[in-house]
C-alpha cells in the first residue's frame, strides 16, 4: 500500500490538513493500491502564494538556464523510466511496454524539446520603431487528466517553465501518484523553490479554488468538455487567460480508392490505443456503403489479435480501463447503441472471459451506426469502434464533422493530394493522413468543443506568453 499524504509546496513537502484520502485502485484487479491525502483552500493559498512570490525571481532567470532545469527533468524522468512506466501501467492500465515509450517517453521528449526551444526562441523581435517582447504569463494553474497523466502534465510544466511562469499543479485524483515522481525528480533537479507546486485534490474543491484565484493569472486544463466549461466559467471572472484541451469523436474516413487492407487494421489500432482511453482516438471508421462488409471483416479481424490482461504481463496488448466507474460507462454505450440498432461484431458489454476481477471492457466493434445515435456523437472513452457507411464524399465529410468536437482524424486515399484536400476541410485540429504518426511536436489541440489553445512544440511554448511592444 502507497501512502501519500504531503503536497509539494514552495520546495518542500508540507503534510495536508484535514483526513480526506482517495483511494487508487490497480486497473487490471481493483484492489487498492494506495491512500492519496487531498488537499484544499489551504494547500491551494499556500502553493499560489509560493508561485507568486517564486515568479520574479524565475522569470527573471536568463532562458538558456530555465533550459537547463527542463533538460535536468527530462534525464531524471530517464534514470527513473521502468519505475514510472510501471506505476502508470498500474494505475491506467496500459500495458507496461507501451507505458514505457508512451506515458514516459513523450513526457521525456516533451521536456527535451522544450529545452530546446527555450535556448532558441526569440524573445525579443524588433517591428520597425518597435522592441517586441515576449515575456512570461504569470503564475499558472495546470489541472491534467488520468489517461496520459504524465503525458499531460509534461505538455503543461515543461513550456511554463522554459517561459517564466511558475506552476501550482492539481493532477487527476484518479491517477496521482506518476505526479509525485514526478515532484520527486522536480525536488531533486534544484529547481528554485516555488517555482512548481503540487496539490492533489478534486476538480470540484481544488480545481474551481485554482480557477477563481485573483493570483492565478492562467489555467491550462485538460479534461472533460463539462469540466472545461466549468473552469472556464468560474475563471471568467477575472479574466484570466485559459487554454483548454477537451473531448473528442474523431473519424477515420477511408475513401473509395484507398488501400482497405492498410487502412482498416490502422484505424483499429487508431481506437484502441490504451484501451481506447484516448481523446484523440479515432473511434469513428466511415466507409463506403459498398465496402461496409469488407471493412467489417478486416476491422474484426484486426481487433481479434488484441490479448486482453494483465497490463504487467508480457502478451497483453490491451490492458483495463482505469477505474470501475469508467468500465460502467463504457458498458452503458454499448448497451445503449445496441438497444438504438446498432450490429455487435465483436466484443460487447460482458465481463471478458476469464478476467473476473479488474477494469476490463473487449475490444468492441459495433456496426450500421447512424449519426444520430448516441455513440456517434458521445465520447466514449473506452474499446469500442463505430463503424459508419457513406453514400458519396460529401456525405462522408458531413457526418466527420457532425459533431460538437473536432480534435483528430485521419483520412485514407489512393492519392495523398486527394487525401490532403479532404482534410482541409474537416473541422478539426489534426488529421493523419495516410495513417500519419503522432508527432509529438507538432500542435495539439481542438476545434469546436474540443477546446482552444494548442499544446507541444513552439506554439505550446507560445501560449504561456505575452506580448509587449516597446515604442522607441
Amino acid at each position: 500500500m502507497i501512502a501519500k499524504d504531503h503536497n509539494f509546496i514552495n520546495g518542500k513537502w508540507l503534510k495536508v490538513a484535514g483526513s480526506n484520502f482517495t483511494e487508487v485502485t490497480e486497473s487490471a484487479t481493483g484492489e487498492v493500491m494506495a491512500r492519496v491525502a487531498m488537499g484544499g483552500a489551504r494547500e491551494v493559498d499556500l502553493a499560489v502564494s509560493a508561485a507568486r512570490t517564486a515568479f520574479e525571481g524565475w522569470s527573471a532567470t536568463p532562458a538558456k538556464d530555465r533550459s537547463e532545469f527542463a533538460r535536468r527533468i527530462q534525464a531524471g524522468l530517464g534514470e527513473k523510466m521502468a519505475e514510472v512506466a510501471e506505476l502508470i501501467a498500474r494505475e491506467v492500465g496500459m500495458p507496461l511496454q507501451l507505458s514505457r515509450i508512451i506515458q514516459v517517453g513523450l513526457p521525456m521528449n516533451t521536456f527535451g524539446e522544450m529545452a530546446r526551444l527555450g535556448e532558441e526562441f526569440a524573445f525579443e523581435t524588433r517591428e520597425g520603431n518597435a522592441m517586441i517582447l515576449r515575456e512570461p504569463v504569470g503564475v499558472v494553474a495546470a489541472i491534467t487528466p488520468w489517461n496520459y497523466p504524465l503525458h499531460q502534465i509534461a505538455a503543461k510544466i515543461a513550456p511554463a517553465l522554459v517561459a517564466g511562469c511558475t506552476v501550482v499543479l492539481k493532477p487527476s485524483e484518479v491517477a496521482p501518484l506518476n505526479a509525485f515522481a514526478l515532484a520527486e525528480i522536480i525536488e531533486a533537479s534544484g529547481l528554485p523553490a516555488g517555482v512548481f507546486n503540487l496539490v492533489t485534490g478534486t476538480g470540484a474543491l481544488v480545481g474551481e479554488a485554482l480557477a477563481q484565484h485573483p493570483d492565478v493569472d492562467m489555467i491550462s486544463f485538460t479534461g472533460s468538455t463539462r469540466a472545461g466549461k466549468r473552469v472556464a466559467e468560474i475563471a471568467s471572472a477575472s479574466v484570466k487567460r485559459v487554454t483548454l484541451e477537451l473531448g473528442g469523436k474523431s473519424a477515420c474516413v477511408i475513401l473509395e480508392d484507398a488501400d482497405f487492407e492498410r487502412a482498416v487494421p490502422d484505424a483499429v489500432s487508431k481506437c484502441f490505443l490504451n484501451s481506447g482511453q484516448t481523446c484523440s482516438a479515432l473511434t469513428r471508421l466511415l466507409v463506403p456503403a459498398e465496402r461496409l462488409q469488407d471493412a467489417e471483416r478486416m476491422a474484426v479481424a484486426a481487433a481479434e489479435t488484441y490479448a486482453l490482461g494483465d497490463p504487467l504481463e508480457r502478451g497483453s496488448r490491451m490492458g483495463p480501463l482505469v477505474s470501475e466507474i469508467q468500465r460502467q460507462r463504457v458498458r452503458g454505450y454499448i448497451d445503449s447503441a445496441l438497444s438504438q440498432g446498432a450490429t455487435l461484431l465483436i466484443g460487447g458489454s460482458d465481463q471478458p472471459p476469464g478476467l473476473d476481477s479488474g477494469h476490463f471492457v473487449s475490444p468492441t466493434i459495433l456496426s450500421d451506426v447512424t449519426p444520430e445515435m448516441t455513440v456517434a456523437q458521445e465520447e466514449i472513452f473506452g474499446p469500442v469502434l463505430c463503424l459508419m457507411a457513406y453514400a458519396d464524399e460529401k456525405e462522408a465529410l458531413d457526418i466527420a464533422n457532425g459533431t460538437i468536437y473536432g480534435l483528430a482524424g485521419g483520412v485514407w486515399s489512393g492519392s495523398k493530394e486527394r487525401a490532403i484536400n479532404f482534410a482541409r476541410k474537416m473541422r478539426t485540429g489534426q488529421v493523419e493522413i495516410n495513417g500519419g504518426a503522432f508527432n509529438p511536436n507538432a500542435p495539439f489541440g481542438g476545434y469546436k468543443q474540443s477546446g482552444n489553445g494548442r499544446e507541444l512544440g513552439h506554439f505550446g511554448l507560445e501560449e504561456f506568453l505575452e506580448t509587449k511592444a516597446l515604442l522607441t
